[in-house]
């Protein structure tokens, strides 16, 4: 994914000041040459108080002014999931370049509708899948494409912590977007089939709790666990290789870890028993830039859409981490059920 400057001008509007809004209003502001012309929220008094915060802007209840405004370039949403369609959907007919937060859609068919408005338009639609920009999973991605780890044997992710409970929307739908993105920025693509396993342990019908198991056509296997309920916070990532291992620590101070270890398995040359060795080899952590992540995606939106350049890239990685989420949640509700995930019909259209 290329970074870029904004260029001058660049008028934008930021609708939802709730939990993740505030973030992407402090960056916004701080950009070179970008204007945050309106903010709009349905909370009044969420509005007076960053409207203090940020004089210049205009703030409304009404998202209907944002879209009559003819000199507004783009709109960013972080509203409620449920939300999400209806709004991406009208700020795109208005002809504005389009920053949803994750997930895109609640389903396919709504992601698909938007990716097509945003064609139609040539405008650019962007979802917020922070962690693409990165510097550990980008050093990792790095690695993939270079074969140091040599086959991928196996993934196991850990994503869990103690709250927020989501009142309409399960673990799946509120966590499993990071890891879902994640594994499709590494591995190019969507596994075959999804396996999800839950509980509703506080609230009824909202899982709480989910083991997703991913099968690729490689024959790679993905676990993914999934928790509000969890003692404390934990974001680790392990990737087994043939050649090394990789373990992932969202946050700690050497975020990357790179253990030159692995097994070496020996044909017995006459009939015995197979041998296999052990090979231990350094621990290495490798420097890694200290950018925030969510600045350069930012910086990476503006530009995109200061230049008019659609990077559909982007939005069809979101639709298909919407169809990763839509088959975990059916088969977490038909217990644990096997369920096919087809390719994008948009993976043929090439980046």
């Amino acid at each position: 994914m290329p970074d870029g400057e904004p260029p001058a001008g660049i008028r934008v509007g930021l609708v939802g000041l709730g939990y993740w809004g505030p973030n992407l209003l402090r960056v916004l502001a701080d950009l070179p040459a970008v204007e945050v012309t309106w903010i709009c929220d349905l909370d009044e008094a969420r509005l007076r108080r960053y409207a203090r915060r940020y004089p210049a802007t205009r703030p409304t209840r009404r998202f209907d002014d944002l879209l009559a405004d003819p000199g507004l370039d783009a709109i960013l949403i972080a509203t409620p999931v449920f939300t999400h369609f209806d709004l991406a959907s009208r700020s795109l007919a208005a002809g504005k370049h389009t920053f949803v937060e994750k997930p895109l859609a609640l389903s396919v068919a709504d992601a698909d509708r938007l990716l097509d408005l945003a064609a139609d338009r040539r405008l650019t639609l962007m979802c917020g899948h922070t962690f693409l920009y990165s510097p550990p999973v980008r050093h990792i991605r790095g690695m993939l494409d270079r074969g140091e780890l040599g086959d991928i044997y196996f993934i196991s992710s850990s994503r869990v912590n103690l709250g927020l409970h989501q009142r309409d929307a399960s673990v799946i739908w509120d966590l499993a977007p990071h890891d879902f993105s994640i594994l499709h920025h590494w591995l190019g693509g969507m596994p075959k089939s999804i396996r999800a396993l839950g509980r509703d342990s506080i609230v009824k019908g909202i899982a709480d709790v989910a083991f997703i198991t991913l099968s690729y056509a490689t024959g790679l296997i993905v676990n993914v666990e999934l928790s509000w309920l969890a003692p404390s916070k934990l974001r680790r990532t392990v990737l087994v290789g043939s050649e090394k291992m990789v373990v992932y620590e969202d946050g700690a101070p050497e975020a990357v870890r790179v253990f030159d270890h692995g097994v070496v398995y020996e044909d017995p040359e006459t009939f015995g028993a197979y041998q296999l060795s052990y090979r231990t080899g350094d621990i290495t952590s490798p420097k890694l830039e200290t950018t925030e992540p969510l600045v350069t995606q930012i910086g990476d939106f503006v530009a995109a859409a200061g230049a008019g350049a659609p990077r559909p890239q982007e939005a069809r990685l979101a639709r298909d981490v919407v169809h990763m989420l839509e088959a975990a949640e059916s088969s977490l509700h038909r217990d644990g059920a096997e369920v096919e995930v087809s390719p994008s019909r948009f993976s043929r259209l090439g980046a």
